[in-house]
């Protein structure tokens, strides 16, 4: 099966129950979980929590952190590095998108204005 977009997997579809089955792991777990600000599921007008693929992949992240040992408070600051690393590699793959464009744009001026990067014949 072949891996949903970003916008699928952050669509919540899940309720509680479903989304403890899917992490397998108890209600009350999720709702530790959610109430250590860990996971924060989307919200109905109703209230009712909603979880996405997304979500649910986190959850199960947190659960094999905390097999391993990592304290709740010690997940959170795992989590929160690992967002940040993230954020950081896309904005570096971004910023060297930009910089190869540029390195491009700058070849072809220059073989435009003054020929210096003309290929030899």
């Amino acid at each position: 099966m072949s891996s949903p977009s970003g916008s699928a997997q952050q669509r919540p579809l899940y309720s509680i129950s479903v989304a403890a089955e899917l992490a397998e792991l108890p209600l009350p777990t999720l709702r530790l979980y959610e109430e250590r600000g860990l996971v924060t599921p989307a919200r109905t007008r109703g209230g009712t929590r909603r979880y996405s693929e997304a979500d649910i992949e986190r959850i199960k992240r947190i659960a094999a952190l905390v097999d391993r040992g990592v304290t709740l408070a010690g997940v959170g600051m795992v989590l929160d590095l690992e967002d940040d690393n993230a954020d950081l590699t896309a904005h570096n793959q971004t910023l060297r998108s930009r910089n190869t464009a540029l390195r491009k744009d700058n070849r072809r001026l220059r073989q435009e204005t003054d020929g210096s990067d003309a290929p030899a014949h």
